[in-house]
């Protein structure tokens, strides 16, 4: 039995599944019309081949409780890490009016410049634009889902102003983009696009919006075009919190990346500027307990060992993602290895995690040594004492006539 508030939801859901289902057969317009479009749009409803996309709700619960996996302190101690002279990041509309101030010296003065482009077009993508901004659900115009088709993309993208996209129509457009552009226009789209709405929504709200963070799920279906297009650029800019990590992170760890894309991320981000937050991170990935290139391994002990001479106080995640490098891959570490890792822990020391680091070093083999079978562990303890025997003591056994 369901309630009677849910009855009346179910109910009113079907009456207005069942009025759009009558306005289609009688030829009228289902409220996909805007603008210039409205009869380009009518032309072409039949043949489209659209998804009905239900939506997200505005008061929907975002994925997870942020705010119990991040610490004031921690967060404070972390600031110390990232870079204070950093411009603001670049976002599609920055590249395009760049781009076409160079080309037109007319415009340099104009704060939004239109790209030369047909007049037909442009006022068609700016009718799209508008009905996006306002778009929460149902079917997507078919003159935005041909945009990953055309050569000058980006210009007709910009046309559409996607900072004012609804985040409902970020998620479909991250669905559409995602499935049908190569992985280096993929990656300019989540760079230029995605990433920049994503963080401005933490910045503003402290969270995430649902359809934003569904988003992002979906921008994995090209792996090496997330980790270009948000992964890297995220670490470069030298400003992501505590707070924009645990979000990030929290996506990475739901959803199943492949081998060799995880290996080349965690390479990366163990050769990159450290921003504290990368600790987090490469955290993540060591957990998914991949079976790692030698190469990547070392690239990881690279990382961790530039701390040697650093004065500065190392945050509680830096000594956890240490610990959970060595949990996983200690019996792939060389000797000198782990001799240098124990200097480190010298310099380096956290009361409660460098025991169990020094612990997890000393109780493992080095790389290239096999375990021999035939060695027990010390706690077992066995008796090979030899056995004395006397030929000549014969036991007599009675004979059949006895």
């Amino acid at each position: 039995m369901i309630s009677s508030g849910m009855s009346s939801k179910i109910l009113k859901e079907a009456m207005l599944q069942q009025k759009e289902i009558e306005d289609e057969a009688s030829g009228r317009n289902t409220g996909t019309a805007f603008g210039s479009i409205e009869e380009d749009h009518n032309k072409h409803q039949e043949e489209e081949d659209i998804d009905d996309f239900g939506g997200f709700s505005e008061t929907q619960s975002q994925f997870g409780n942020y705010d119990e996996q991040i610490d004031e302190d921690d967060e404070k101690l972390l600031e110390a890490f990232l870079s204070k002279d950093v411009g603001p990041q670049k976002t599609l509309g920055d590249v395009i009016i760049q781009k076409i101030k160079e080309n037109d010296a007319k415009v340099a003065s104009e704060t939004r410049p239109v790209p030369k482009l047909d007049d037909s077009l442009i006022d068609l993508y700016k009718g799209v634009g508008k009905f996006l901004n306002k778009y929460t659900a149902g079917k997507m115009p078919k003159a935005f889902k041909h945009i990953p088709s055309m050569q000058l993309w980006e210009d007709v993208l910009y046309l559409t102003q996607p900072e004012n996209w609804s985040p409902n129509a970020m998620f479909q457009a991250t669905r559409i983009f995602a499935s049908n552009l190569g992985a280096k226009k993929a990656e300019r789209f989540y760079r230029l696009v995605l990433l920049p709405r994503v963080r401005d929504d933490i910045k503003k709200n402290k969270r995430l919006h649902f359809a934003l963070y569904q988003s992002l799920k979906k921008a994995l279906y090209k792996p090496a075009a997330f980790n270009k297009g948000i992964l890297f650029p995220l670490f470069k800019s030298g400003t992501c919190n505590l707070r924009e990590a645990v979000i990030v992170g929290s996506v990475l760890e739901k959803v199943s990346i492949p081998m060799l894309h995880s290996s080349v991320a965690l390479m990366k981000l163990a050769e990159m500027e450290y921003c504290g937050t990368t600790s987090y991170f490469i955290k993540l990935l060591l957990e998914k307990k991949y079976a790692l290139p030698y190469r990547v391994v070392d690239a990881v002990i690279a990382h961790f060992m530039r701390f040697l001479e650093d004065t500065r106080i190392m945050p509680v995640i830096w000594h956890q993602s240490l610990l959970a490098f060595v949990q996983r891959y200690k019996n792939e570490l060389r000797k000198e290895d782990k001799d240098n890792l124990r200097i480190l822990l010298e310099t380096q020391k956290h009361k409660l995690v460098t025991p169990e680091i020094m612990r997890e070093l000393d109780n493992s083999r080095n790389r290239g040594e096999l375990d021999d079978p035939m060695v027990l562990p010390s706690s077992v303890h066995v008796i090979n004492k030899t056995i004395e025997e006397d030929r000549f003591d014969i036991p007599e056994v009675p004979m059949e006539e006895d």
